[in-house]
């Protein structure tokens, strides 16, 4: 029952467990990092919250957070069988974890490329690709969500080193880092920055 969703969003609501947890350590350390002195982040892939409370902990006061979810997993390839998460108990488990004077939050209960591609807002110095991990749309997100990033700034792949030493993920966000990263040459103007355990870290070229 623990695992039942509904039983999980009422908890989660509420207060009574945390997110479930979706990175390891590692991983957190370095979302952690990347998140500090930003001022405008992307999250693409809210479930429960657990990287939106890294995002909460890291950001300074007037930082943006852009949560991106549409809680609906039309591939498939989001989330495991059986999971699904709830918005209004992750908005609530977000808004408790938002200290006074944190982070302004804005909600998006959308496809992450329908946002990016109606995107009004400032550069943004952090995108973190971690919703539909179909092949098709991880390239999407990249595609849409790469040109807003500043100079300086980062797009995240979550699940994205299958078959990298040391490494795990899926096909899909691995595909895509292989297709981008790890041939002859890199997106003009991008380099990799990072990798630890699943996430990959793409970096725009400048001064962040």
């Amino acid at each position: 029952m623990r695992d039942h969703p509904g039983v999980r969003a009422i908890a989660l609501a509420t207060g009574l467990i945390p997110p479930r947890p979706m990175h390891s350590a590692a991983e957190a350390g370095l979302l952690r990092s990347l998140a500090i002195g930003a001022r405008c982040i992307v999250e693409i892939g809210v479930y429960e919250g657990s990287s939106a409370f890294i995002f909460c902990d890291a950001l300074r006061p007037g930082a943006q957070l852009h949560l991106i979810d549409p809680f609906v997993d039309e591939s498939g390839w989001a989330m495991r069988t059986g999971w699904h998460g709830t918005p209004i108990a992750t908005r609530l488990a977000v808004r408790r974890r938002v200290r006074a004077g944190g982070p302004s939050v804005c909600w998006h209960i959308a496809r992450s490329q329908d946002v990016g591609r109606q995107w009004g807002g400032p550069a943004v110095d952090l995108v973190f690709i971690d919703g539909d991990h179909s092949r098709l749309a991880c390239r999407e997100d990249w595609d849409v969500w790469h040109p807003h990033v500043r100079p300086g700034g980062v797009v995240a792949f979550h699940d994205a080193r299958l078959g990298s030493p040391g490494g795990t993920g899926g096909p899909g966000p691995t595909a895509v880092i292989t297709e981008l990263f790890r041939g002859a040459e890199s997106p003009p103007g991008w380099h990799l920055s990072a990798e630890v355990d699943s996430l990959v870290v793409g970096q725009r070229s400048g001064p962040r």
